[in-house]
């Protein structure tokens, strides 16, 4: 090294000795950032071979920040040369800017853990039975603020702000503030009071019989609820508003049910014993539908165009699609009994009584 030093000495004089200092750190450390990307492109590819939450956070987590480091500290290394060379008063910004850097490539770091963690624990090929999504977005967002409000802190200290004054100031002026956004700090404890007693959760179907509104919960922030209704608009709704309403989440239901009342003709009536007991066997026999919940089937009431029976019973899926088809082939299936006993479904009629019809005939 001393003959390097003496040969560029000679070679361009010692006053110019530090430009090729400035030089080769630069150099150096973006060459270090190169060979360290790469590195971690093949601990990307060795970590993709396990089903690791944690490695794939690790790894993707670190480049950028890593990266950033090795640059930083390069410049501000040659920075700092420079400045003691030229006699420059910004000689002084240089550790605090190198302290600063650390502070927020840390904060970089594990916020960006934090958010490639939340995306393994909810994905199938990380998780056999990913976990509920509602919470750990809940969590995730906790700890990224934590994370940016402890960064923030810390940097305003390391540049001489008072952060004890800073907090009694937000203790005093917490109270202005509360008053002033009331109304945002009550979505913020009503989406805190949703995270804790989780009505429902993001992917389930809520409808309110309170206000209109009903469709799939799509996401769950500190202020809003987004939901896609069933005409595929999304629905906005403040968190707060939950707090004051009743929600249904059928979503969570065990079975659907079907209430359906039926008719016959009043000539057939005669057959409705038949009818309601075939009903209720096939019924008890139908693979879809749950036997162990409560079922009905009645002789109910005489109407004005019909004796009506209902059918009240419940199937074993819950899905809707599923649901409408197993319900269309219990129908059919009752209107296939009705018709084996010789008897109609009925529809309205309408009969005239004469009271003297001969008279009528006569005239």
């Amino acid at each position: 090294m001393s003959q390097i030093e003496n040969w560029l000495v000679n070679l361009t004089g010692e006053q110019y000795l530090w430009v090729f200092e400035l030089f080769l750190i630069v150099l150096v450390a973006l060459s270090l950032g190169f060979f360290l990307n790469r590195l971690i492109d093949k601990l990307e590819l060795q970590a993709a071979r396990s089903k690791s939450v944690w490695d794939d956070a690790l790894i993707e987590a670190c480049r950028r920040p890593a990266i950033w480091l090795i640059w930083i500290l390069g410049v501000n290394f040659a920075a700092s040369i420079a400045a003691q060379k030229m006699d420059s008063p910004l000689q002084g910004l240089v550790d605090p800017i190198n302290r600063l850097a650390l502070i927020f490539l840390g904060s970089l770091f594990v916020v960006r853990f934090i958010k490639r963690a939340e995306r393994n624990l909810l994905h199938p090929d990380y998780m056999s039975k990913p976990i509920d999504e509602t919470t750990v977005r809940a969590v995730g967002k906790l700890l990224r603020a934590t994370v940016i409000i402890t960064a923030v802190l810390i940097g305003m200290q390391l540049f001489g702000y008072s952060i004890s004054g800073l907090l009694a100031f937000g203790g005093i002026g917490g109270i202005a503030v509360g008053f002033a956004a009331k109304d945002l700090l009550a979505n913020f404890f009503g989406g805190l009071m949703i995270y804790l007693d989780r009505p429902f959760s993001v992917g389930e179907w809520i409808r309110s019989p309170d206000q209109e509104i009903e469709g799939i919960v799509e996401d769950i922030g500190w202020r809003l609820t987004r939901i896609r209704t069933f005409d595929m608009r999304p629905l906005y709704i403040p968190n707060a508003v939950f707090a004051n309403i009743s929600v249904e989440n059928p979503s969570r239901m065990s079975n659907r049910r079907i209430n359906e009342t039926l008719g016959i003709r009043y000539e057939d009536i005669h057959s409705m014993d038949a009818i309601v007991a075939a009903v209720t066997a096939m019924l008890l026999k139908h693979p879809d539908i749950d036997a162990k919940q409560t079922m009905i089937v009645n002789f109910n009431k005489f109407n004005a165009s019909s004796v009506d029976f209902i059918v009240y019973t419940f199937t074993k899926t819950t899905d809707w699609i599923d649901f409408h088809k197993i319900k269309q082939d219990v129908l059919l299936r009752v209107a296939g009994i009705v018709a084996d006993h010789d008897a109609e479904i009925a529809y309205p009629t309408s009969t005239i009584h004469l009271q003297n019809p001969s008279v009528m005939a006569s005239d």
